[in-house]
């Protein structure tokens, strides 16, 4: 397992050299919103993969990283059944790494030490733009349905009946990228009666995870947080779901994307694919981590991200390194 903790202000200093020029694609017809590195010249959002034979990679060991959680070690073993079944389709050795923050996920892949990974929501855009990432699948049911909604949960005996009820009240968000955890309630939230940071001041827990254990433990009056999560946190007993309440509930919102550096080598593109879309998650650690789940379904970061990107719009995020470095 790869435990290296890259830090944001790596990221920050590699970006940095490709702001001055040193790698950017000169002969780039369009790149968008993509770092100068990139070129976008099909204009799907995404980074084009090289043309040049000699820039394409064919790694002998791939690297696999899952967005960040509370445990690590937990996740490298629910993930060790996809890894097995990765490695056999690909012929490759494949090393999971346990990534510390999204800032250090995304500055892995741009250097080329992070081949495969599992994007949050709100991460992703800046996946896209400034490592790369080309997103293709989600986890799904086998009808082809997916995605989480943002639920507001309070205690469950509080006086927050509704949304504008939050006025004055501890409110938790998670980090300033996350999208249920923060951009999407900015952006949402005025429409119900309530501004965050104007009717109420915005604490960052840092997690999903620490906001709702937060209002359960009555450190947060309230907190948004993503449904997927809540679910997962229930079922491995680390809440009781009677001493809380839902006090709000979106409409859906795409889960985790899963993408790989747009240089690897086409062949090697195809085979990562087919091991995604031919994994049978029914009997396995992840299936049963992953409830409703049952398969990888196909997607592509101009149609499903498309609400995320505007949510993000509304609040002004730039996809820059410093945006990123923000949480």
């Amino acid at each position: 397992m790869l435990t290296k903790n890259i830090t944001a202000g790596g990221l920050l200093a590699a970006l940095a050299i490709a702001a001055n020029g040193a790698f950017a694609q000169d002969d780039c017809p369009d790149r968008g919103a993509l770092d100068a590195m990139y070129c976008d010249a099909d204009g799907d959002l995404v980074a084009d993969t090289p043309t040049d034979p000699a820039k394409l990679k064919n790694p002998d060991t791939l690297v696999f990283a899952y967005t960040p959680v509370e445990d690590p070690a937990i996740y490298e073993d629910i993930w060790n059944p996809f890894i097995e079944h990765l490695e056999e389709v690909t012929g490759k050795d494949v090393q999971f790494f346990a990534v510390q923050s999204n800032s250090a996920e995304v500055e892995a892949m741009r250097s080329g030490r992070l081949h495969i990974a599992g994007f949050s929501t709100g991460p992703t855009p800046f996946a896209v733009n400034l490592a790369g990432d080309v997103p293709f699948a989600i986890m799904g049911s086998d009808d082809g349905t997916f995605g989480y909604t943002l639920q507001v949960y309070t205690q469950a005996d509080s006086d927050i009946q509704e949304m504008s009820d939050l006025a004055g009240k501890r409110v938790a968000h998670t980090s300033p990228t996350s999208n249920s955890g923060n951009l999407a309630p900015r952006a949402l939230f005025p429409d119900l009666g309530v501004v965050p940071d104007e009717d109420y001041e915005v604490t960052y827990s840092g997690s999903h995870d620490q906001s709702m254990l937060g209002v359960v433990a009555g450190d947060y009056d309230a907190a948004p947080v993503a449904s997927e999560v809540v679910v997962r946190m229930a079922e491995r007993g680390l809440y009781d779901p009677e001493e809380v309440r839902i006090v709000w509930e979106s409409d859906p919102f795409p889960t985790t994307s899963y993408g790989m550096a747009h240089d690897l080598a086409p062949e090697l593109q195809e085979k990562i694919k087919e091991a995604f879309f031919s994994f049978d998650f029914e009997g396995t650690a992840l299936g049963e981590e992953f409830t409703g789940v049952s398969k990888f379904v196909p997607i592509t970061y101009k149609d499903q991200w498309k609400v995320i990107r505007q949510i993000q719009k509304a609040n002004g995020v730039e996809y820059t390194p410093q945006g990123l470095a923000a949480e």
